[in-house]
């Protein structure tokens, strides 16, 4: 159901509200714990200030999950819907979405809506029955946001505490903070001040990909490298996925005894070197030794640039359900570097 919030005589814009459910539409339950209780239309009736801005807003609940239940059946509707809001006209569009993997949701939009109309991902980390709670001031923001011109053909958005990240840089930090948003090694994009969006932008890395249904039937392992590793979890992985992620070590390094291990993957299936530390780029020729990453590349791996594992898988899916090759898949990851 599309809920519509008309806010003046002159409306000269629209932005959709998309919502798929998280801590910013949960409340207490009768059994303990909070759990998903409002849809996108709530959550705009209870922003304060809203009905003011000279935009309409429709509101459509397209999920009401927690976002560690998403999975990409569930962000190939929401694209597809993205687009089709777009299509229909929205000058941008919000999506209200759980902040555990709002990093990855955005970062597959970003991939998968190339249309230059603003996408802003936002949700919150206190539920809105809580002291403090941060979602209104978060959703209004994200509005000013989608319907702001400075943010036309940047790619996918995340705003949260006024504070604006480029989807293929933003990270969840801390599990509680309402700063919990960063992009290490980068910064935000921008800042909402006084709610005016003031946006520096960052140019789009030109990559679109198809949000293809077969997306959910490729299997994309990610494995996180640790000291003294012995590599069951790697063997024990055999043939099981088509592609892996390797979050290692350092400036991308694995344990000298996993290096056969590691190089047999790679001679089967795509391999893409990240680093589990972060913030920064793998390395590419610093280091030599047995596990290095320059071993590793050598040995076929594909590098990650700056992405980090989580989104690093987000572009290896992608890219394997459109049945790109090895080599397509190795240059599609230098636009990241």
């Amino acid at each position: 159901m599309t809920t519509s919030f008309n806010s003046g005589e002159a409306d000269t814009r629209r932005v959709a509200v998309i919502g798929m459910g998280g801590t910013i539409a949960m409340a207490p339950s009768a059994s303990g714990g909070i759990v998903p209780s409002l849809g996108a239309g709530d959550l705009v009736a209870s922003v304060p200030g809203l009905a003011d801005l000279d935009v309409t807003v429709t509101a459509t609940t397209l999920r009401s999950l927690p976002s560690p239940s998403l999975g990409f059946a569930d962000l190939v509707a929401l694209s597809d819907r993205v687009r089709a809001e777009i299509a229909a006209g929205a000058a941008g569009v919000v999506i209200t979405h759980g902040t555990d993997t709002i990093e990855e949701t955005a970062f597959f939009l970003d991939l998968t809506v190339p249309e230059a109309a603003p996408v802003v991902v936002t949700g919150a980390m206190r539920h809105p029955e809580a002291a403090g709670a941060d979602g209104p001031a978060n959703l209004y923001a994200a509005v000013r946001v989608a319907s702001s011109p400075a943010a036309r053909g940047l790619g996918c958005l995340v705003v949260m505490s006024d504070e604006v990240h480029g989807a293929r840089f933003v990270r969840k930090s801390h599990t509680s903070s309402t700063g919990a948003f960063v992009s290490p090694g980068f910064g935000p994009l921008g800042l909402v001040v006084e709610g005016d969006p003031r946006i520096r932008g960052a140019a789009r890395v030109g990559l679109t990909l198809p949000a293809d249904p077969r997306v959910s039937e490729r299997r994309v392992g990610m494995v996180t490298m640790a000291l003294g590793d012995d590599g069951t979890l790697l063997r024990l992985a055999g043939d099981a996925f088509d592609g892996l992620v390797i979050a290692g070590l350092g400036a991308g390094h694995v344990p000298a005894d996993l290096v056969p291990l590691v190089a047999e993957h790679a001679a089967r299936v795509p391999v893409v070197l990240s680093t589990r530390t972060g913030a920064g780029s793998v390395l590419r020729q610093t280091y030599g030794y047995p596990g290095s990453e320059r071993d590793l590349l050598e040995r076929g791996l594909i590098h990650s640039g700056f992405l980090d594992p989580a989104k690093a898988r987000i572009l290896l899916q992608l890219l394997l359900a459109t049945g790109e090759s090895t080599a397509g898949i190795a240059a599609a990851f230098e636009r990241f570097r």
